[in-house]
């Protein structure tokens, strides 16, 4: 890819996300930067996965410098301001996800990477697995996001998934 492409390409991402401003679930626009909608969306996952990995790898720094930080709830914090900071992007994402296959992969690493950066998987384990948990996680965030829980903790309310699935 030269240049002249990466800049076109992300000329092209950033105006798709001016316009999904006002409907992110809305069709997405064509660019002849990209061939397809799948391949646009795979863009857009990269941006999001520059963004929560970069906020991720700063929690993980700092938790190796503060062993009292809960990894839990440090992920959860890092991926809530992650969504907060990218409010488009994510809803893009979301509202598209379980129409493009392509995406699929990459979300399940997404997954991956929250179970194990959280500390509720070890990379010992198999990757369905280490999938399963960080799904179940990433549901948690979402609906915690949505509608905050006065009784418990997204720790207490994990566990009980992770306990309920077992």
């Amino acid at each position: 890819m030269s240049w002249t492409d990466y800049y076109e390409r992300r000329d092209a991402i950033d105006s798709v996300l001016v316009r999904a401003e006002k409907d992110p679930a809305g069709p997405l626009p064509t660019s002849p930067a990209f061939d397809d909608p799948a391949e646009l969306l795979l863009a857009l996952h990269y941006r999001w996965t520059l963004k929560l990995t970069g906020r991720l790898g700063m929690v993980l720094a700092e938790a190796d410098r503060d062993p009292s930080i809960d990894l839990v709830d440090a992920i959860s914090d890092a991926w809530r301001q992650t969504v907060a900071d990218n409010a488009t992007l994510h809803a893009v994402l979301e509202a598209h996800a379980d129409r493009y296959e392509a995406l699929w992969p990459q979300l399940q690493a997404e997954q991956r990477t929250l179970a194990l950066a959280a500390g509720l998987a070890e990379t010992h384990e198999p990757t369905e697995e280490i999938t399963r948990v960080g799904a179940a996680f990433q549901t948690l965030l979402r609906t915690a996001a949505q509608k905050p829980s006065r009784r418990h903790s997204p720790v207490e309310q994990l566990l009980r998934r992770l306990v309920a699935s077992a």
